[in-house]
Parts: C-alpha cells; sequence; structure tokens
C-alpha cells in the first residue's frame, strides 16, 4: 500500500509537533520533584522518629512539614550527644576479634580415651596397646565434638551480646530524640 505525500507530511508534521511539545513540558517540569509534592504525597514519607518506634504528636499544632524538620533537627543532635546514629550499619564482629574457645579438647579427651581403653583392652583380651588405641581414637572424636559445642555456644553467647547491645543504644537514642522533640512543643510516647 502507498500512501500518498500529503498524509506523509502530515504525519511528519504531527511527529516533530509532538516533539516540540514534549520537550517544552520537560522544560517547565520542577528541577526537583521532591519539592513539588503535594502534602498528601509526602505523608507517605516514613518519619524517624516512627522508624525508631517512637510516637510523635504535634501538641502545638505543628505542621507535618515542620514535625519532619524538627525530627531531622532532633536526629542530628541526639546523634551528636549519643555518639549513636541508628541508622548506620552495626560493625560486624570478625573471628580475630573473638577469643578462641578454651582448646585441647581432643588432646585432653584422646588421653583420656588412651588411658581408659589401655585399662579395658587389658582386663578384656590382655592387650593394652590395642585397647589405648582405640580408646585414643574414640577420644579425638569425642573432643572435637565438645570442641565444636564450645564454639556454638561461645557464637550465640556472643550474638546475643550483640543484639543487648544494639538494643540499649537504640533505646538511649530514642530518649535522647525524644527528649529534643518535647523541648520543641511535642507530645512523646
Amino acid at each position: 500500500m502507498m500512501r500518498r505525500p500529503s498524509a506523509m507530511r502530515a504525519i511528519g508534521a504531527m511527529l516533530l509537533g509532538s516533539a516540540a511539545l514534549l520537550s517544552q513540558a520537560r522544560a517547565q517540569a520542577p528541577a526537583n520533584p521532591v519539592t513539588a509534592t503535594t502534602p498528601s504525597t509526602s505523608a507517605s514519607v516514613p518519619s524517624i522518629a516512627k522508624s525508631l518506634g517512637l510516637v510523635v504528636y504535634p501538641a502545638k499544632g505543628q505542621t507535618p512539614g515542620q514535625q519532619s524538620v524538627d525530627e531531622q533537627e532532633c536526629y542530628n543532635w541526639s546523634k551528636s550527644q549519643t555518639g549513636i546514629d541508628p541508622q548506620s550499619p552495626a560493625p560486624v564482629a570478625t573471628a580475630a576479634e573473638e577469643p578462641n574457645p578454651a582448646g585441647g579438647q581432643r588432646v585432653r579427651s584422646a588421653a583420656r580415651g588412651a588411658a581408659a581403653g589401655a585399662l579395658v583392652g587389658e582386663v578384656a583380651n590382655n592387650d593394652a596397646d590395642e585397647g589405648a588405641r582405640v580408646g585414643a581414637a574414640v577420644g579425638v572424636v569425642a573432643g572435637g565434638r565438645q570442641k565444636r559445642e564450645a564454639r556454638r555456644a561461645q557464637e550465640q553467647q556472643s550474638q546475643d551480646q550483640a543484639q543487648a547491645a544494639q538494643n540499649e543504644q537504640r533505646e538511649t537514642f530514642k530518649k535522647a530524640l525524644g527528649t529534643c522533640m518535647q523541648g520543641r512543643g511535642y507530645t512523646t510516647g
């Protein structure tokens, strides 16, 4: 199907016109779309206090915009006063920082196993050497199990202590933030 040249010109003119309108619309759009939001869309951004579990009521009729500014300023003040930043990731403990659990379980267990095996081997079939070898092998396995259990217990204890410290820091920061917001005329809970 062959189109007529006039139809092609019309389509070309429409495309050029559309491009010009699009270009003009982009030029008139605000540079920062965040500042162009309406109050209903800015309410969807979670507040700093709310993310920390702190309820803040504007007791003196503060606007949501003013509350957001006050929360940010109180967040910065609380961070400088406590040295805590709840929005930064907690440091991860490495194996080098943690003390090594008591070692030597395998050696001690092997020695106990060898002694017990020698005694049993001597009584059972007059072969203390064979009994000692079997007892030592069993002792090494038992010692390895004990070491793994001790390591797991220490890792769990370290994790529990780190979580408790993180919770304590979060509560300290939350108290500082609440105190600052109260000083600016908000009720907190």
